[in-house]
């Protein structure tokens, strides 16, 4: 009301009190139809099938929305978190460990097959049981040393 007294589509009485027909009818005479909104028809036409009520309610077992929004969200949440794992390098695929796991068994395997064969004429000759030990203690440890660095 006071927007359209400011605007003067009606005005006021001497009193300062509104008059409810003559404001009607300023109104109608000072408002400009063209800028006016449409109203929604009271009964729109149907596109759809009314939706029984049974059909609001979920089917057994089944979510309702909010909670299947929920879980969505939480779901969406966490591969985000992975994602960012991932991109900071605080997380790796698991094929790149299967990978650098299998080459690696497969370097210590090398290794310790190979160690036989270095090392069986040396130990034919010796016929102490601690200098048996101490050689074969030095070549597993230089082996794996060499895996190491």
């Amino acid at each position: 009301m006071r927007k359209a007294i400011k605007a003067g589509r009606i005005s006021k009485e001497p009193d300062g009190s509104i008059d409810p027909v003559k404001a009607d009818a300023e109104w109608e005479r000072n408002t400009n139809q063209a800028q006016q909104r449409t109203t929604a028809p009271a009964n729109p036409p149907q596109r759809f099938a009314p939706i029984s009520p049974s059909a609001n309610q979920p089917k057994q077992g089944a979510p309702d929305y909010q909670t299947s929004r929920a879980i969505r969200e939480a779901y969406a949440a966490r591969l985000v978190k992975l994602d960012f794992e991932e991109r900071s390098e605080q997380l790796i695929s698991a094929d790149e460990v299967r990978v650098s796991a299998f080459n690696m068994a497969r370097r210590v395997r090398d290794r310790l097959f190979n160690i036989p064969h270095r090392l069986a004429s040396v130990l034919a000759s010796e016929t102490e049981a601690a200098v048996i030990e101490e050689r074969l203690e030095l070549e597993l440890r230089k082996a794996l040393e060499e895996l190491k660095g």
